[in-house]
């Protein structure tokens, strides 16, 4: 059980047997033997939010983006001449006809069962991308500290800060992006590509981008050649992790997009 989950566990088991400030008194005694940073505040039905850190196991060292007005570090170079010449191995063909493209050809949307990197982990595919982006997140209760409730992210998309906020009203200012979007890597590939292994791509988190929902709507199913990140200083790194997705799945670019992204490693690669 996850360190997190045990504290949730704790506080559950305690509802309606002891008093509220006892509650939170033993579950704050359980965090902090556990080593946890959470902070329990009340919310405004009454309710208690647990704000932690991130927790183990979600690795945000492949969503680094290059700073604006700094160097590139050594790592991000080389990570863009890796996937520089990584591009010249991609096969370069016209779009295949998008017949026979639906949502459901990818799996269930955000599902659990997949064989890649939090695959299994309990917790659906989009909260697992929002924790991993977040700089900092708060769950809601009893949700197995799955569902955020609240986050704060910088987006490397636009360089915004965002306050999310879940609700009805507020949840699509933050939307979880396919990097390759689905429909662009069933023109380019997918269609030969099993339901399962058509699920793990759909839900890999290689492929996937907390990010402005307007500007993945803007975005929507465009390849490099129709769409860059407003943020010049993160396209590179997403041309590379384009690259580095297409190279995985075995999917191609289109000349266009190939030259697109050409481009763009020459205003960082020289």
């Amino acid at each position: 059980m996850k360190r997190a989950d045990l504290a949730f566990a704790v506080d559950r088991k305690l509802r309606g047997v002891v008093s509220t400030k006892v509650r939170i008194a033993i579950v704050l005694l359980v965090i902090v033997g556990l080593g946890v940073m959470v902070v329990v505040t009340g919310s405004q039905d009454g309710s208690d939010d647990v704000t932690a850190s991130i927790p183990e196991g979600f690795d945000r060292s492949d969503v680094t983006w290059h700073s604006p007005g700094t160097p590139a570090t050594d790592a991000e170079v080389a990570r863009w001449e890796a996937a520089r010449e990584a591009l010249d191995d991609l096969p370069v063909r016209g779009r295949a006809p998008q017949t026979g493209y639906d949502r459901e050809e990818f799996g269930p949307a955000w599902t659990d069962d997949v064989d890649v990197e939090y695959g299994g982990n309990g917790c659906d595919t989009r909260n697992d991308i929002l924790i991993r982006d977040f700089l900092e997140v708060t769950f809601r209760p009893g949700e197995e500290g799955c569902v955020v409730g609240e986050g704060t992210i910088l987006d490397p998309f636009t360089l915004e800060t965002i306050e999310f906020v879940r609700g009805p009203e507020t949840s699509g200012e933050v939307q979880v992006d396919h990097l390759v979007a689905l429909s662009d890597a069933w023109q380019k590939g997918a269609q030969q590509l099993s339901e399962r292994e058509r699920r793990n791509f759909a839900n890999d988190p290689r492929n996937l981008l907390a990010v402005a929902g307007w500007a993945n709507q803007q975005k929507s199913d465009s390849d490099a050649s129709g769409w860059l990140p407003p943020n010049r200083s993160y396209r590179c790194t997403y041309v590379s992790q384009q690259i580095e997705v297409k190279t995985i799945y075995e999917l191609w670019v289109t000349s266009s997009e190939r030259d697109a992204m050409l481009a763009v490693f020459d205003t960082c690669l020289g």
